[in-house]
């Protein structure tokens, strides 16, 4: 009966623990306590004396059936009234056991066996059912884990994308800001550029005036010169008739004769210069055309020259030209092919007139222009033997704005724009050059 009475109260107090009534049923619990101790301190006492064992029995019986109670009222146990399954053998076994024992004693002799039997088969029950049910709620503990993980997971996966769509708004606006600025800068950066390349265009106007002015000037001289020298023979001439020297007034009249057709000839040289350069700019369309590329090397050479004279009268080199003349005509945009050679040249005259500045007094400043076909193709070679080209920035004199002139003497889009425009006809522009000795410029251009 002991062994019984120890096997309730630690199967009682299993249930309880484990069902956790302290925390789900805190009233239900102190009643449980109560009962529990007052078993405890029953049992305590002489186990000899009857009406203390009786009593203990009772009242473990009790925390038995008050355990049952609870499981099959309680909401809060209704995933656990599979408990009832288990102990529910081992308290009606023991209950029947004990009141046969204690009302009917002479039954209970005859049945003691079976009870026994019945009672130890009971635990054998409720020790399998408890082993199956612990397997069932830590499965289910487990599944409670996993869900509650995952839930978590989600609620992460939720606070990342939520956090993920605010950057993503956040970076969108900062790049769409970042867009519109750089479409602002590239507004200016273009406007800038077209400021340059029109100033750029204008310098290349300025110097092209100067040379136009110049070849325009020699033959105009001209004129002016013999017309004087032409109004004081006719003035001697009457001077002689008058005189009578007849002899005299005709030689005089020869001169004059001689001297009106060099006035003619340098008048029709200056009116085919003025003509030339109207025509060009007639044909200022943008459209190509066959043209001769010695002439136009030629005649951009010598307005190259004389704009440079024009404006630095100090200024001087040795022109060196060596033209194919059985070159075929090029299909070109004359213009833009012109203002190509204008600073092409204009760059080898500002080279040799740097190294003249530094040079000894034996050098002598060479500008050197030679035509050839090669290869389906025109080449214009234009050498200069000036300081040359360091290595260090040979890479980047194609580059927009990139200039090794001083500040205000360049705008370093010549160059640039000389490249794109040899490009666009299908050709080709390279450079080679030696420090100290001089650069040569080659500009391929296909004839077809």
């Amino acid at each position: 009966m002991i062994f019984e009475l120890i096997i309730a109260i630690v199967i009682t107090r299993y249930l309880r623990k484990s069902m956790q009534m302290a925390t789900k049923l805190p009233k239900w619990d102190k009643i449980f306590n109560y009962i529990f101790y007052a078993a405890i301190a029953l049992l305590v006492i002489d186990a000899t004396i009857a009406p203390a064992r009786i009593v203990t029995t009772a009242l473990s019986h009790l925390l038995m059936l008050y355990l049952v109670y609870i499981l099959y009222k309680e909401k809060e146990f209704a995933d656990a009234r599979q408990v009832l399954l288990a102990i529910a053998p081992f308290v009606l076994l023991s209950l029947f056991s004990d009141i046969t024992k204690l009302t009917y004693k002479s039954q209970y002799s005859a049945w003691k066996s079976f009870l026994e039997l019945a009672t130890g088969f009971s635990v054998v029950w409720m020790v399998t059912m408890w082993v199956i049910i612990n397997k069932q709620r830590k499965a289910l503990n487990k599944e409670k884990i996993k869900a509650h993980e995952e839930e978590e997971k989600k609620k992460q996966v939720i606070s990342l994308k939520d956090q993920l769509e605010i950057q993503v708004a956040e970076r969108t606006a900062e790049l769409t800001k970042q867009k519109e600025e750089l479409e602002e800068t590239l507004t200016e950066l273009k406007a800038t550029q077209t400021q340059l390349i029109h100033a750029e265009k204008m310098a290349s106007l300025g110097e092209l005036t100067a040379g136009i002015a110049h070849e325009i000037q020699n033959p105009l001289n001209f004129v002016n010169n013999f017309a004087e020298v032409n109004t004081e023979l006719i003035a001697e001439m009457q001077m002689e008739i008058a005189n009578g020297n007849f002899q005299e007034a005709k030689e005089i009249a020869d001169d004059i004769k001689d001297n009106e057709q060099k006035i003619s000839f340098h008048g029709k040289r200056a009116d085919a210069i003025v003509k030339g350069m109207l025509l060009h700019s007639r044909k200022n369309t943008g459209q190509k055309e066959l043209t001769d590329i010695n002439a136009l090397a030629d005649e951009y050479l010598r307005l190259s020259f004389h704009g440079l004279r024009a404006k630095d009268k100090s200024f001087n080199a040795t022109l060196k030209t060596d033209f194919e003349h059985s070159l075929p005509k090029v299909n070109i945009v004359h213009q833009d092919v012109g203002r190509v050679f204008l600073n092409i040249f204009n760059n080898a005259f500002y080279a040799v007139t740097e190294k003249k500045k530094t040079a000894d007094e034996n050098y002598q400043p060479i500008v050197s222009v030679q035509t050839k076909k090669i290869n389906g193709a025109v080449l214009i070679s234009v050498k200069d033997n000036g300081n040359g080209i360091p290595q260090t920035v040979l890479e980047k004199i194609f580059q927009p704005f990139f200039t090794t002139k001083p500040t205000g003497q360049g705008t370093g889009l010549g160059l640039s724009l000389s490249y794109d425009i040899i490009k666009a006809h299908g050709g080709e522009i390279n450079v080679e050059t030696k420090e100290a000795e001089g650069t040569t410029f080659i500009i391929q251009i296909p004839t077809t």
